[in-house]
């Protein structure tokens, strides 16, 4: 695939490598697209359940407005074992990794490619798996796009209704409601007729239950949001690197007193060791999707000035595939408040801001809701978009919690 750049008007060709990748709980299939570069994280992508890299996220990729992205970025799609295209059935004595240790295989999948820093990309079962990841690793994480995650333990009611599922129900009948919304699967038949065929004849239906279950039989995440102004203690404290802190101790050059190791034992020990979040996280969720519950309470653990919840109106239960150009345009203003991607050409959103439960328009005074990664995403381009004059796209609902102790997260609703 060749593509212009518009910095230098040059042009270039974009390197692919697929390669199966071995990790301590067996290999994954990873595309490699692009170069990396020293200066510039990498793209990380994870898929949900029933899904591959190509149908869970090749609508978002192959989009004319995606193009801007990956021409600055590399990207890395990783695959759960045995959900690539192909695949053959795992051995019965193939023990499939739970939702934990596929988190611990994205650090094999960085070394092999030589990937220092990411901005993760994740769907469902994906966006748990990246931020699994990105809490244990946190310095390897600059930003995560995570899409419909569910960061609870599936209940004991949902246990048994799963596991009854299982036994009364074919795969592709599983699986469905798990991806689209009532609403969808009733009206929007050809593209629930696309995916069930997808899974039907692409994937491997048998890796696909085993991946099902682990993620059935998945812990919930450990986060827990900050209380602004309260004092840093054992519980609110960011994330110590307790693999470095076990290295100084093997080579005798970490020097402690009994105090301070108490502490680190019950930082290291304590289920909120490593409940803070470092990068900020843009949530996105559509309104019609089964995931809308799981994600606002997502939403309402993590740190608030950290973090962004985009709910799009009008969008199933895969916002990638229904709606990709809007969600490429809030992935890259979320990429440019991160200082990348500043040269890219940017459209201007009509915004509408929003306190407590009600919406209020402000279209008409052409208010902006200027927030969190989408306020700083805007400064970078507004020298450009000044001369261009302001062009008005897409309208998004911005509405903020008018809580200022505990919900000061942004909710946008496209």
């Amino acid at each position: 695939m060749v593509l212009e750049d518009n910095e230098g008007d040059s042009v270039f060709e974009t390197q692919i490598t697929e390669e199966h990748v071995e990790t301590h709980y067996g290999n994954v299939h990873c595309i490699m697209t692009g170069t990396p570069k020293a200066n510039l994280p990498v793209l990380l992508t994870f898929h949900d359940v029933g899904l591959n890299h190509k149908s869970c996220f090749d609508p978002l990729f192959i989009h004319e407005d995606m193009q801007e992205i990956i021409r600055h970025l590399p990207v890395c799609h990783i695959e759960a074992p045995g959900q690539h295209e192909g695949a053959k059935t795992l051995h019965d004595e193939y023990s499939y990794p739970s939702m934990d240790q596929l988190s611990e295989a994205v650090p094999a999948v960085l070394k092999h490619f030589g990937l220092c820093r990411v901005i993760g990309l994740g769907v469902g079962a994906g966006a748990y798996i990246l931020a699994k990841f990105a809490l244990n690793h946190p310095d390897m994480v600059d930003g995560l796009v995570l899409i419909n995650i569910n960061a609870s333990a599936e209940g004991l009611m949902g246990s048994v209704a799963s596991k009854l599922t299982g036994w009364t129900h074919t795969l592709p009948e599983t699986v469905i409601p798990h991806l689209f919304g009532k609403d969808e699967i009733d009206t929007n038949h050809d593209l629930i007729a696309t995916y069930r065929h997808h899974i039907t004849t692409t994937m491997n239906q048998a890796n696909v239950s085993q991946f099902l279950r682990s993620y059935h039989s998945r812990n919930a995440l450990e986060v827990e949001r900050p209380v602004p102004g309260g004092s840093i203690n054992v519980r609110t404290l960011k994330l110590v690197n307790m693999n470095l802190y076990k290295e100084h101790i093997a080579a005798g050059t970490f020097l402690f007193c009994r105090n301070f190791l108490c502490v680190l034992h019950l930082l290291h020990n304590s289920p909120a060791h490593r409940l803070v979040h470092r990068c900020s996280t843009l949530l996105i969720v559509g309104d019609n999707s089964p995931a809308v519950e799981a994600v606002v309470d997502c939403n309402s653990k993590l740190d608030p000035t950290k973090t962004t919840l985009l709910k799009m109106a009008d969008c199933g239960g895969l916002p990638q595939v229904d709606q990709p150009a809007k969600v490429i345009e809030a992935l890259k203003y979320f990429i440019q408040g991160m200082g990348y991607l500043s040269s890219a050409s940017m459209t201007r959103l009509r915004s509408r801001t929003a306190s407590g439960s009600s919406v209020s328009s402000f279209d008409g005074s052409r208010s902006r809701a200027h927030t969190n990664e989408l306020q700083r995403a805007r400064t970078h381009s507004r020298g450009a978009e000044e001369k261009r004059g302001r062009s008005h796209t897409d309208s998004m609902e911005c509405s903020s919690n008018s809580d200022q102790i505990a919900s000061k997260s942004n909710q946008v609703a496209c």
